[in-house]
């Protein structure tokens, strides 16, 4: 069902990463170092707990194999922006237009998860499943974003 706790966690992430894009959009060059590494990690961390829960699942059914794969690539995607926006200088143009472009990326991804993945996995998915993916998810999170405090984007992990 979609009112499901896994896909409420999700999206009050979502909710919470679409107001840390604002007010990193409308920051001074000053607060931006601080609001992006706290964006950064809460991206990181999110997609990870994500794709360890709900993706995980959804890989191992294949009607929504395809789903999992293309979402797991924008990850990806994401992940080397952040990478790409790390190596810039905070307070420049080429920071502000590949900022732009990772927020245009990142609204399109949730976006489709919403809109699609999660309507479409919360037909296939039973309750259990939900409840499951739920608590891996939010075991994992805390744990993510410890991870993603010491490792920036394409760190190997040991």
């Amino acid at each position: 069902m979609a009112d499901a706790r896994i896909f409420k966690d999700l999206k009050a992430d979502h909710d919470r990463h679409r107001k840390m894009f604002a007010e990193l959009s409308d920051a001074k060059s000053d607060k931006r170092e601080k609001l992006f590494e706290e964006l950064r990690q809460e991206l990181q961390a999110h997609a990870a707990a994500e794709e360890e829960s709900l993706y995980s699942t959804m890989l191992a059914i294949p009607e929504l194999r395809d789903e999992a794969r293309h979402s797991v690539s924008e990850h990806k995607e994401i992940d080397d922006f952040l990478g790409e926006l790390i190596e810039l200088d905070i307070a420049s143009d080429d920071w502000s237009e590949k900022f732009g472009k990772l927020q245009h990326r990142y609204f399109h991804h949730i976006d489709e998860e919403e809109e699609e993945m999660f309507p479409e996995a919360a037909k296939t998915l039973s309750e259990a499943d939900e409840a499951r993916i739920a608590k891996v998810f939010e075991k994992r999170k805390p744990k993510e974003l410890e991870i993603a405090a010491e490792e920036k984007p394409g760190d190997e992990r040991e």
